[in-house]
C-alpha cells in the first residue's frame, strides 16, 4: 500500500520586522494588532484606511500566515494593484499567491478554476457591457417586442433594470416600480427579456459582468466540497469600501468567511453614497449583527482637513440618526473657518466663483489643487460658461461638458436649423432621433430640403417625403410635428420658448425611453431653458454655446485616468469627487430642492443620503472650504423664485461658517467682491 508524502507550504519569508508603533497611530495601530474575529473598522474620511489595511496584511504575514490564505477584495484593479505592491515594498519580498482584487475579478479566477462543479466550461467568455446591451437588443428583437411601438426603452436602459435587480436581490417588479415607475407598463415584457437572455448566454457559454458574481454565489451553494474548500482555505478575508458593498456582495462575504470567522471589513457609512448603483448601507449597519462579538474600531484622526472645516463635517452628519456615530479630529489645529457665501443668481455665483479661483491662484494656489463641486451636472452650466470667457483651462471630472452631452445636443440641434435651415448636420441629428431614420434615410430627407434651398417649410406639407417607406414617414411625422410648432411663428427672440416647444413635442419622452439616468437629463434640460432664457435673441444664444464648445483649454478627465493634467482646475459632481482631495473646494448650488434633491425630501433613507454626499464633498477641502448659495434662480414655469439655503446650510450652528455676501460694483468694470 502506497504511502503519502504532505508537501507543505512554508510560511511566508518576511526579512524584516515592521516597527508598527513608529508607523502607526494608536486607533490604527490597535487595528493592526487586535483585529481577530469578525471586524468592523469604521475609517473616517482622511483617517487612513487604505494604509492600515496594507500593515494588517502585513502583520497577517508576518504572524505566518500563508498568501493564499489571505482574501482581500477592493473596488478597482488599481486600488488592488497598489495594496499588493505596498505589501511587499513593506515586507521587501514577494507576495506571490495573496488573493487580492475585486469582486468580479475574483470571481473570475474561481470559476475558472472550479467552475466544472456547477456546469460551468472554464474557457467560458465575458460579455463587456456593449456586448450585454447587444445581446438584450437581440432578445427584443426575437420576442418581438418592437411592435410595443417606438416607446420601448432602449437595450441600455433594459440592461440597466436587470443589472440592479441581480446585485440588489430584487425582483423586477420591485425595480422598475421604485426605480422606473414610468415603464411599469412593460414589467412582464422586462421579465421575459431576462429569461431569454440568461438562455442565450448558457447556450453561447457566456457570463456578463453580474453572473461572475450570481455563478459564484452558485458554486458556494451547490457545490458543498468546493465551499467546504475556499471556506477553508481563506483563513483572513479584508473588503475594503465595504459601505459601497451590494447585496449580492454581502452574501459572497457571509457564506465565504462561514468558517474561519475571521472577516474584517472596512469602511465609512458617512460616505455611503451609491445606492442608484445598488449599494445597500444597511451591510455596514448591520454587519454587527451579522456576526457575534464582532469587535469595532474606529479610525477618526483626519489627515486632510483643517479643524473648522472637519468642525462643519461633524455638525452636519450628527443630524443623521442611522449611523455610527464618529468625530473627526484633524492634525492641524489651525485653518480658516469655512465660508457660506450667497450670491444673486447663478450666474453672479458663476461670476464669483471664477474670479475667486483667480485670487487662489494669484495667492500661489495651483488650479490642479482647486476643485468645484456640485450635486446634479445642470449646475456648472453658467460656470462653464464663465471660464469659456474667462480663458480659464479646467476639466471635466468623469463626465462629458455640459453642452456637449448627447441630449443637449439632440435639442439645439432643432434650434440650429431654426436659425440655420442649410445646417445638414443638424438635421441629420433631429432626423435620427425619430423611430425609423436612420442616418441613410436622414441625408436623403436632407436632400429633399436642400432642393429646396432651405426652405424649411417643405417639411410641414403632407406631400413631403411620401415616397418614403412606411416607418420612415412615421417618423418624418413626428418630426413635422415638432418642426412645425418652431416654425409657424418667428420665435428668434425666444430660444427659451423654443427649447420648451423641442420638448413638450416628444423630446421628453425621448429621453425616458433611451436614458438610464433620465432624471438628471430632464433636470438639465428644464435648466437649458432657464439658462436660454437670459437671452434676447437665438443668434447670440448659440454663438455662445459654440464659444462653449470650441474652448480648446478645456478637456475631459474620466474617472480613473492614469495621468491627470498638470494645472487645470477640476469641475466634478460629488459621486465623481469621492476619494479625492483639493487644497480649496468650492461646493455650488447650495439651496433648498436643488442639494438636497427635491425629490429625495419625500423619505428619510434619501435625505440621510443626501446628507452623506454634502458630507462628502465639504471633507474633500484640505485648506479652503467656499460654500455658495444663489438665493434666486429663474424657472421658465414660475418665473422668478427665492431659492432658500440648503437644509445643510441652515441645520449647521453658526460659528462653523462666515456669511459672506457678494456685490458689484458700478463702475466701467463690473467686479464681484466680498463685503
Amino acid at each position: 500500500m502506497s504511502k503519502k508524502y504532505v508537501l507543505k507550504t512554508p510560511a511566508f519569508p518576511a526579512q524584516f520586522t515592521i516597527d508598527y508603533p513608529k508607523e502607526l497611530n494608536p486607533s490604527q495601530l490597535e487595528v493592526v494588532m487586535k483585529a481577530d474575529g469578525p471586524c468592523l473598522v469604521l475609517a473616517g474620511a482622511g483617517s487612513g484606511k487604505t494604509r492600515t489595511l496594507i500593515y494588517r496584511v502585513s502583520h497577517l504575514l508576518e504572524k505566518g500566515a500563508r498568501p493564499e490564505e489571505i482574501l482581500l477584495v477592493t473596488f478597482t484593479n488599481k486600488a488592488a494593484q497598489e495594496m499588493r505592491n505596498r505589501v511587499e515594498l513593506l515586507l521587501k519580498t514577494k507576495a506571490k499567491g495573496l488573493w487580492c482584487g475585486t469582486f468580479h475579478h475574483i470571481g473570475n479566477r474561481l470559476l475558472r478554476m472550479y467552475g466544472r462543479s456547477i456546469g460551468l466550461s472554464e474557457d467560458f467568455g465575458i460579455l463587456d457591457e456593449e456586448d450585454s446591451r447587444d445581446l438584450v437588443k437581440a432578445c427584443v428583437k426575437s420576442l418581438n417586442i418592437q411592435a410595443v411601438g417606438a416607446r420601448f426603452p432602449k437595450p441600455g436602459i433594459v440592461q440597466s433594470i436587470l443589472s440592479f435587480s441581480v446585485n440588489a436581490k430584487k425582483s423586477i417588479s420591485e425595480v422598475v416600480t421604485g426605480r422606473y415607475a414610468y415603464l411599469g407598463t412593460f414589467i412582464r415584457e422586462f421579465e421575459k427579456i431576462r429569461a431569454l437572455y440568461n438562455e442565450k448566454k448558457r447556450k453561447t457559454n457566456n457570463l456578463d459582468y453580474d453572473d461572475l458574481l450570481v455563478k459564484w454565489v452558485e458554486l458556494l451553494q451547490k457545490s458543498l466540497k468546493i465551499h467546504e474548500r475556499l471556506t477553508r482555505q481563506f483563513r483572513h478575508i479584508l473588503v475594503d469600501e465595504y459601505q459601497d458593498t451590494n447585496r449580492l456582495q454581502q452574501e459572497l462575504i457571509y457564506s465565504l468567511s462561514s468558517h474561519h470567522k475571521q472577516i474584517l471589513v472596512v469602511g465609512d457609512d458617512a460616505q455611503s453614497i451609491y445606492s442608484f448603483r445598488a449599494a445597500d448601507i444597511k451591510n455596514i449597519l448591520d454587519f454587527p449583527g451579522h456576526y457575534e462579538n464582532t469587535k469595532i474600531f474606529k479610525l477618526e484622526t483626519n489627515y486632510r482637513s483643517t479643524k473648522p472645516i472637519l468642525e462643519l463635517a461633524n455638525q452636519s452628519i450628527k443630524h443623521n440618526v442611522h449611523q455610527f456615530p464618529k468625530t473627526l479630529k484633524s492634525i492641524k489645529n489651525e485653518g480658516t473657518t469655512p465660508q457660506f457665501v450667497k450670491v444673486r443668481d447663478n450666474r453672479q455665483e458663476a461670476a464669483f466663483v471664477a474670479q475667486r479661483i483667480c485670487e487662489l491662484h494669484e495667492q500661489g494656489a495651483e488650479f490642479s489643487q482647486i476643485a468645484v463641486l456640485f450635486r446634479a451636472r445642470y449646475q456648472a452650466a453658467d460656470l462653464e460658461m464663465e471660464l469659456a470667457k474667462r480663458g480659464l483651462s479646467y476639466v471635466i471630472r468623469g463626465g462629458v461638458r455640459f453642452f456637449e452631452q448627447a441630449h443637449i445636443k439632440d435639442v439645439l440641434a432643432y434650434l440650429k436649423i431654426v436659425l440655420n435651415p442649410m445646417d445638414e448636420l443638424s438635421w441629420i441629428r433631429a432626423l435620427t432621433l425619430q423611430p425609423g431614420i436612420g442616418a441613410g434615410y436622414a441625408e436623403k430627407i436632407f436632400n429633399l430640403v436642400e432642393k429646396e434651398k432651405g426652405d424649411p417649410r417643405p417639411v410641414a406639407l403632407p406631400s413631403f417625403g411620401e415616397n418614403l417607406p412606411p416607418r420612415v414617414r412615421e417618423g418624418l411625422s413626428g418630426f413635422k410635428k415638432t418642426f412645425k410648432s418652431l416654425i409657424k411663428e418667428d420665435l428668434k427672440d425666444s430660444p427659451d420658448v423654443l427649447i420648451e416647444r423641442v420638448l413638450d413635442k416628444g423630446y421628453n419622452q425621448y429621453v425616458l425611453m433611451n436614458f438610464e439616468n433620465a432624471r438628471d437629463r430632464l433636470e438639465d434640460l428644464k435648466e437649458l431653458v432657464n439658462f436660454a432664457h437670459t437671452y434676447k435673441h437665438l443668434k447670440e444664444f448659440l454663438a455662445d454655446v459654440t464659444l462653449r464648445e470650441s474652448f480648446k483649454g478645456e478637456s475631459i478627465l474620466e474617472s480613473g485616468a492614469p495621468d491627470e493634467p498638470e494645472d487645470e482646475l477640476i469641475l466634478s459632481t460629488i459621486h465623481q469627487a469621492k476619494g479625492l482631495e483639493w487644497r480649496a473646494v468650492f461646493v455650488i448650488g447650495l439651496s433648498e430642492g436643488q442639494f438636497p434633491h427635491a425629490k429625495s425630501m419625500e423619505s428619510e433613507e434619501e435625505i440621510e443620503e443626501e446628507r452623506r454626499l454634502f458630507y462628502v464633498a465639504v471633507t474633500r477641502a484640505k485648506e479652503e472650504l467656499i460654500l455658495v448659495h444663489p438665493m434666486t434662480r429663474y424657472d421658465y414655469n414660475e418665473g422668478t423664485v427665492i431659492n432658500h439655503p440648503s437644509l445643510f446650510i441652515e441645520e449647521l450652528p453658526s460659528h462653523v461658517v462666515d456669511d459672506l455676501e457678494v456685490e458689484e460694483e458700478t463702475g466701467n468694470e463690473k467686479t464681484i467682491y466680498l463685503s
